[in-house]
This record gives structure tokens, C-alpha cells and sequence, in this order.
């Protein structure tokens, strides 16, 4: 798996999410239960995995909607 996306913004995490799934590309969150250490004030960025396979496609639908990948 490769990192696509790394942000502590949980709107473009749902956001890109669904991009990918409407593409049938399968990503995976990462870093998502951070909040209990970092005391849910939202610092700590989340990361967006994908197949290494898939991180090409990945990028470009992320790009095509003004989403900047960081993987």
C-alpha cells in the first residue's frame, strides 16, 4: 500500500474517499483513532493508502477534483 493523501482535515478524507470508491479504487484510512492520544483536537494528520497498483489512477481523480495528492 502506498500513501495517497495525508491530512488532519476529515472532510477531504470523506471527500476523497468517496472519489476512489466511485472509481472502484479501494483505499484504506489510516491513523484514524490518533484522536485518543492526541486528545480529539485534531492535530495528528490521517493518511489515505491505496494499492500500488492503483496510485496512478489514485492521483489523478484526486487531482481532477482540486485535491492535492501528498503520497
Amino acid at each position: 500500500m502506498k500513501e495517497l493523501l495525508r491530512t488532519s482535515d476529515p472532510t477531504v478524507i470523506a471527500f476523497a474517499t468517496a472519489l476512489l470508491g466511485g472509481e472502484d479504487i479501494d483505499c484504506f484510512e489510516m491513523d484514524v483513532h490518533m484522536s485518543v492520544l492526541e486528545g480529539s483536537i485534531g492535530v495528528l494528520p490521517r493518511r489515505l493508502m491505496v494499492r500500488d497498483a492503483d496510485l496512478h489512477r489514485a492521483r489523478l481523480v484526486l487531482r481532477d477534483n482540486d485535491i492535492e495528492p501528498t503520497g
